[in-house]
């Protein structure tokens, strides 16, 4: 049995990791961190305001970081220095770096650390991965993911998300981190970034758009592009190969379509089960688990070089004025 330690009580954890969690036959809820242990109350478990009494109480065998961008790396290396495993939230950290002394001290620790891009573990993105390599597509030569979407509101999006110090950005670091770690799980390691982030409708502290394009050593070419200042939501991924398309639009829908085949194929009705699921397999039996600190950590690369490209490309349009 796998004792949880959960950080935070939003909405991420109160409706889908929680409930994984309860759902979990290998796991046990056993404690939660909150500003407001009144909020944990429900669930019937310790409820400590700091992470270091939580986790000097040692009860808990994991812990899930479910806290903004910014505390992630210092929480879960805490975490790891405490001997515990790790399942973090997305995205990893504010930049590469921090990601990368997570993926260190889960190491030396010999602890496991996970990200939660849960995404990786949708029956059709599977599926899509092994029509690949089976050449569905022939060699696949483009990849176009989108998500479009509103600026958030408060009632919808804690306030946080739209402080860069806090979560390191915009569309770029939210549902953008998403989309690309979905390529790197089907295409491999990125090897060059080149992006735009603007504020193109809504003059906010983060970024409003952005669009990336991936190149992968696989020569395959990623074209990412995350929006909130759209009044059409979109969720686009589409897939072209030599001999032909494969078409997942919507990502978070069950469709995948191919030459010569459609399927349906539903993802799990709470996001974030499977995900939980394959930790604790990993945790508990050895289990190949989908999104390690170590495959996750190239996402922070592409979003670090991302940010670099941008800002690079806004200093060449002023030097040219």
């Amino acid at each position: 049995m796998l004792k949880w330690l959960v950080i935070g009580i939003g909405d991420i954890t109160t409706k889908r990791v929680i409930p994984a969690v309860l759902a979990e036959e290998r796991s046990e809820l056993w404690g939660i961190v909150t500003r407001d242990p009144g909020k944990a109350a429900r669930y019937g478990v310790p409820a400590f305001t700091e992470l270091d009494r939580a986790l000097a109480a040692d009860g808990a065998d994991a812990v899930y970081v479910a806290s903004p961008v910014f505390l992630h790396s210092p929480q879960t290396l805490a975490s790891l220095g405490a001997a515990k495993h790790v399942l973090c939230e997305k995205p990893m950290a504010m930049n590469y770096a921090q990601a990368r002394s997570m993926v260190e001290a889960a190491e030396a620790a010999g602890k496991t650390l996970g990200v939660a891009y849960y995404r990786r573990t949708y029956p059709k993105v599977r599926r899509a991965l092994e029509l690949l390599r089976q050449g569905a597509v022939g060699q696949p030569l483009l990849a176009y993911i989108t998500c479009h979407d509103g600026w958030p509101g408060e009632e919808d999006y804690a306030p946080w998300r739209l402080d860069p110090a806090q979560a390191g950005g915009g569309p770029l670091y939210d549902i953008g981190s998403h989309r690309i770690d979905v390529l790197n799980y089907l295409f491999g390691e990125p090897q060059q970034v080149s992006a735009h982030l603007a504020n193109a409708v809504h003059a906010g502290l983060v970024e409003d758009c952005a669009t990336l394009v991936i190149e992968y050593r696989s020569k395959v070419r990623g074209i990412v592009d995350v929006r909130w200042n759209s009044h059409v939501k979109r969720d686009e991924f589409r897939i072209v190969g030599t001999d032909g398309e494969m078409d997942l639009t919507p990502l978070n829908g069950p469709e995948l379509v191919y030459p010569g085949g459609r399927e349906n194929l539903p993802p799990h009705p709470n996001l974030h089960f499977p995900c939980i699921q394959n930790f604790v397999a990993a945790v508990t039996e050895g289990a190949p688990l989908l999104a390690s600190g170590s495959s996750s950590l190239w996402t922070d690369w592409v979003t670090e070089q991302a940010v670099a490209s941008a800002a690079q490309g806004r200093q060449a349009a002023q030097a040219s004025r």
